[in-house]
């Protein structure tokens, strides 16, 4: 025979109750009965437009979580949620913080991110036990200027505003480690960032920033820092006061020399100096022991310094579309060198000692000027190389051949020579003669010419012969135009031998211009 169980019995002890992704409308009136002992309560990604006044009637709860939702307005009842200690309202339609909220004073961690935010009350800085806020993507344009007062604050991200200036209250912030001020509206730095002496990770990318201040290198404990994407012109001689920084990523400025002072950064394991306006790196990266990722790519570099092959454990080194001339013969000292990229550069040869980075798997040399490849590569396990953008495989088959000059042995294939590297060259082939290389061309006088010359990638060569002989000891294989486009090359060259007529002043170089035009003309 059953007993009946009390009433007061009924209602179950609940601490945590997860309704995530339930396309909920409102909040569920079952809820409610678990006021006494419910501390984490999670609504995330559902429908919800309002929190009924009962809501706050869950005065034990600990962990809020309701991003994802329709949500617009928090009501100042938020005050009874005394215990609170997460709260997560991110990626909602809320317009605005009620300043009652200064009463959460148990609050740690705080989410407001994608909301249509431009403000934070000044009585938010009373949450003295903050210690993680983020408040990204919300249009914020100032911050609080006693923001200083959330002193334990550890973690601060503000990306994807419209923040102009950072107040000086912010240098007050001792215990803060991660700063994330990406992709604001920045153009300069307070020097009192320096005295962010906890700070660990610092993000600046994306913003207008013309220099750095040099008092950031008294930031020892730094370890990541990032300003990739503004308008720096240099770096600051200071920056090697920065001993813990592992990872410096400073891509897409207008930086033409990286100080000396870099060498000091023993523990740098990531530098990426990409699309800048750099003319060389200095010797002392070689000091760089730690670095096993470095990324030059679009810069000016016509050489890297011999002390590059003191890197040990260099796995990643990308130096496309510069204008390399050479390759010091020290990079084979670049033991832990598994990806070796120095596509289109000028270079025309490879040094032999590149062979004794027996790790190395990837090389990728298209786009120079390339005339053979040292015999000694044959000893490494190449995975990939690359000679050419349009290869069928990442690995050709090679032959043994001399090299005439030298005498030594060498390795070619289809691919080598190479073609020299002609932006202009390789603009009109891209284009197949299409009319508007032909009008640029023709205007520049030098469509002629290049259109007679021009060659297929593969060509043989004899090697005995001299330049002045090309056309003797050389099997071109004219690139042969489409009907479609000969008619288009036509109609340009008529045009332009028209317009050219037509226009007042013509000198004396009216005469070389029709010549051009008539022997595109006769020739089609």
């Amino acid at each position: 025979m059953f007993n009946c169980i009390p009433l007061w019995r009924c209602n179950r002890h609940v601490e945590t109750i997860d309704k995530r992704h339930c396309s909920l409308l409102y909040v569920p009136d079952e809820i409610f009965r678990y006021g006494r002992s419910l501390e984490e309560l999670l609504l995330d990604a559902n429908q919800l437009r309002d929190l009924p006044k009962q809501f706050f009637q869950l005065v034990k709860l600990r962990k809020l979580g309701l991003s994802d939702n329709e949500i617009q307005i928090i009501p100042s009842e938020i005050a009874n949620f005394i215990q609170l200690v997460e709260l997560d309202v991110s990626r909602n339609d809320i317009l605005g913080i009620p300043d009652s909220i200064s009463h959460c004073k148990a609050l740690q961690v705080a989410d407001f991110s994608g909301n249509p935010l431009t403000k934070i009350p000044e009585s938010f800085t009373e949450l003295r036990n903050l210690t993680c806020l983020s408040i990204n993507d919300i249009s914020l344009q100032l911050l609080p200027g006693n923001i200083g007062n959330l002193s334990n604050l550890v973690s601060l991200e503000l990306r994807e505003n419209v923040l102009t200036f950072l107040p000086e209250s912010l240098s007050q912030l001792h215990k803060l480690e991660e700063l994330d001020l990406g992709n604001n509206e920045l153009y300069s730095l307070p020097q009192s960032i320096g005295h962010l002496v906890s700070l660990k990770d610092l993000w600046l990318d994306g913003n207008h920033l013309t220099e750095i201040p040099a008092e950031l290198g008294n930031i020892k404990s730094l370890l990541c820092l990032d300003v990739s994407e503004n308008k720096l012109e240099k770096l600051p001689e200071e920056m090697g006061g920065l001993v813990s920084l592992t990872d410096l990523l400073v891509s897409q400025n207008n930086i033409d020399s990286v100080p000396e002072s870099i060498g000091k950064l023993r523990k740098l394991s990531i530098l990426k100096v990409d699309q800048n306006q750099l003319a060389y790196l200095p010797e002392s990266i070689g000091n760089c022991e730690s670095l096993t990722e470095l990324v030059l790519t679009e810069n000016q570099l016509q050489s890297l310094p011999r002390s590059i092959g003191k890197l040990k454990r260099l796995f990643h080194l990308n130096c496309d579309r510069n204008q390399l001339l050479s390759l010091p013969k020290e990079i084979g000292g670049c033991s832990s060198l598994n990806v070796f990229c120095v596509r289109e550069n000028r270079l025309t040869r490879i040094p032999s000692e590149l062979s004794q980075a027996t790790e190395l798997h990837v090389l990728d040399v298209s786009g120079n000027r390339l005339t053979h490849l040292p015999l000694s590569l044959t000893t490494l396990q190449l995975k990939a190389l690359w000679l050419s953008e349009n290869q069928s495989q990442p690995l050709l088959t090679f032959q043994t051949d001399q090299d005439p000059k030298s005498g030594e042995k060498v390795l070619t294939c289809v691919l080598l020579p190479q073609q020299p590297s002609d932006d202009k060259g390789s603009d009109n082939l891209a284009r197949c003669g299409g009319m508007e290389s032909l009008v640029n061309d023709i205007a520049n006088e030098t469509w002629d010419n290049n259109a007679v010359n021009r060659t297929s990638v593969i060509h043989f060569v004899d090697g005995d012969d001299d330049d002045d002989d090309d056309d003797a000891g050389t099997l071109l294989r004219r690139a042969t135009p489409h009907p479609d486009q000969l008619k288009s090359m036509k109609r340009a060259a008529e045009n332009l031998r028209n317009d050219m007529n037509a226009a007042k002043g013509l000198d004396s170089n009216k005469n070389e211009v029709n010549n051009a035009a008539d022997s595109v003309t006769t020739s089609v």
